[in-house]
C-alpha cells in the first residue's frame, strides 16, 4: 500500500508540474488552479504514506519518482529532448532510490 500511495503522490506532483509548464508562470487561470489541485493531493497522499515510513526515505522516494515521470513526461507531452546525459543522471535517479529502500 505504501508504494502504491508513493507512486500516486509522484503521478500527482508530476502532472501538477505539467499544468505549472501550461499556466505560463502562473499567468493562465485554468492550468494555476489545476497546478495547486494536484500539488495538494499529491502532498495529501504523501503525507498518509509518511504515517509509517521515514520522513527522508519517502521525501526522496516521491521525489525520484516524480523527477523520472517528469521526464518522461516532457518528452511526450511536450516533444523535449532526451540526451545520453539525462538518461545518464536518470539511471542516478533510479539507483539512489534502489540503495534507499534496501535493508539495513
Amino acid at each position: 500500500m505504501y508504494l502504491l500511495m508513493v507512486l500516486i503522490s509522484a503521478i500527482l506532483f508530476t502532472i501538477g508540474g505539467v499544468f505549472m509548464k501550461l499556466s505560463e508562470g502562473l499567468s493562465q487561470p485554468i492550468p494555476t488552479l489545476l497546478v495547486y489541485i494536484f500539488f495538494i493531493a499529491g502532498a495529501s497522499i504523501q503525507t498518509v504514506a509518511m504515517r509509517k515510513a521515514t520522513l527522508g526515505v519517502t521525501y526522496i522516494v516521491v521525489l525520484g519518482l516524480e523527477s523520472i515521470l517528469a521526464v518522461l513526461f516532457g518528452v511526450v507531452l511536450f516533444q523535449e529532448s532526451l540526451s545520453y546525459i539525462n538518461v545518464i543522471g536518470v539511471s542516478f535517479i533510479v539507483a539512489g532510490m534502489g540503495f534507499l529502500q534496501g535493508k539495513k
